[in-house]
């Protein structure tokens, strides 16, 4: 009875937090500092430093490296991707300069100088080399970016352009990344970051605050993150993420509860709830449109996001009460209220169709065709009854109480799918002639007369003086 009741307890805990089933997390964690070329940075080695032992302490295998130039920065990458293979969470935090050109993001190590545009392929290092590495290896990736700080090498970079300067962004650019993948900035796209005054960032130091929460996933201690930052900074600073993660990821697992029975219906009550929340603020989060976020409020008031969902509100009717008289009510039509609830729910429709591997196309909230078939197929594989032509609050729930992909991977000519992936197959051999025969055989039909049939099956045939012939095989 009691090896019954500790198996039960367990299996209790494996079900409840997917951190007791990983076997191997993986850690990449680099500061940058002491750059060359400009003024000296107060704290990313301290945030590398601390943030590196808290991962330790959670299990990770860390590679770390601080204050590093480009042929370091390559090496430490390397060495990163090839202890990724079979990792279950792969994790990269990086703190330092990092620059937007052309929409696309840079990680600056200390021996860069940015004399002109064409430095940057040479100087640098782009994100997607480490992003691709971990979305290829890891079956989670989770990627921590506090390099949005004020970066002097950016604005030399950019006077050098003259007019092609506006390739030169502020900060960071927003990032889209596969399935199974969370990437987080230190604020929002496109604005700068903090350094701090302190040992850490405010970013690093509310990190290092919430990582090590027991029973808390990675999205719920990312919002503790965003609120201490936001209450660091006087709502100057507003950390920012992109996510397409399939399920919780907890760093830290939580102690057993006593009831096998209670803990195991809890969570998933609060995960309908949380899931729905989250449907609904990726929906409106982008919107720059104060009534949509009222009505994430009014639904949610103590939700996860309530926090940043009023300070983007107060944002928005201050930008709005500069406007002249006229343009501010022209802009509120009351007839045109109920548009932007629809496509709202048409894009968290979108995003939840495209998690469970039935693709609508763009996520952009216009229900099209693309999306109507993405609908279609995922009632025919689910074995539901679901209308395709609009998109439902109904047809949202039933596609988010999905866990799982529902519509098969799709490989083109040439591939396979392989755990979830398209993998290219094998080519068959190729087929070889038979040698044609040369013209001196062809020439010389005494010889073919001539050859027995042995082996080799061929018809001979023989013409005697006296009119008679013979055949041989």
């Amino acid at each position: 009875m009691r090896c019954f009741s500790a198996l039960l307890c367990l299996l209790v805990a494996i079900l409840i937090c997917p951190e007791a089933r990983a076997e191997k997390r993986i850690a990449l964690v680099i500061g940058n500092a002491a750059y060359q070329n400009t003024a000296r940075l107060n704290n990313p080695t301290n945030d590398a430093s601390d943030v590196g032992a808290a991962l330790q302490r959670l299990g990770f295998d860390v590679v770390e490296g601080r204050d590093l130039d480009k042929r370091a920065m390559e090496r430490l990458i390397r060495q990163f991707g090839i202890k990724l293979a079979g990792a279950d969470v792969a994790l990269f935090f990086y703190a330092g300069h990092g620059l937007q050109v052309g929409g696309l993001n840079y990680l600056v190590p200390t021996d860069a100088r940015l004399a002109g545009e064409g430095d940057v392929d040479f100087e640098s290092l782009p994100l997607n080399l480490v992003l691709k590495q971990m979305e290829r290896e890891a079956k989670t990736s989770v990627v921590l970016l506090d390099a949005c700080r004020d970066n002097p090498l950016a604005r030399n970079l950019a006077r050098t352009m003259g007019t092609r300067s506006s390739y030169i962004g502020q900060g960071l650019a927003e990032v889209r990344t596969g399935v199974g993948t969370l990437i987080a900035f230190s604020t929002q796209p496109g604005y700068v970051a903090l350094d701090g005054a302190g040992r850490n960032s405010p970013y690093a130091e509310a990190l290092l605050k919430h990582v090590e929460m027991p029973g808390r996933d990675v999205s719920g201690v990312l919002v503790e993150v965003r609120n201490d930052v936001l209450k660091a900074t006087a709502g100057k600073q507003v950390p920012w993420e992109h996510t397409s993660l399939t399920g919780q990821v907890y760093l830290k697992a939580a102690p057993v509860p006593a009831s096998a029975t209670e803990s195991a219906k809890v969570p998933a009550a609060k995960s309908k709830d949380t899931g729905l929340e989250i449907a609904l603020w990726n929906s409106v989060r982008d919107s720059k449109s104060i009534a949509m976020l009222e009505a994430y409020l009014e639904q949610y008031p103590d939700g996860t996001f309530a926090g940043l969902a009023r300070v983007m509100v107060g944002q928005l009717k201050g930008a709005s009460a500069k406007a002249p008289e006229p343009a501010r009510v022209a802009a509120l039509p009351e007839v045109k209220a109920a548009v932007p609830d629809t496509q709202a729910l048409a894009r968290a429709l979108q995003a939840e169709l495209k998690r469970v591997g039935c693709d609508p196309g763009q996520v952009d909230g216009q229900w099209g065709g693309k999306a109507k078939e993405a609908l279609a197929d995922f009632g025919r594989y689910a074995k539901v009854s679901i209308p395709s032509q609009e998109p439902t609050a109904a047809a949202l729930e039933a596609v988010m109480s999905r866990k799982d992909q529902v519509c098969p991977l799709e490989c083109g000519q040439g591939k396979a799918e392989v755990k979830g992936k398209c993998v290219a197959t094998a080519s068959p051999p190729k087929k070889v002639r038979a040698a044609a025969p040369s013209q001196r055989e062809k020439a010389s039909p005494e010889r073919s007369d001539s050859s027995s049939s042995g082996s080799g099956g061929t018809l001979s045939i023989g013409v005697g003086r006296g009119g008679g012939m013979g055949v041989g095989f």
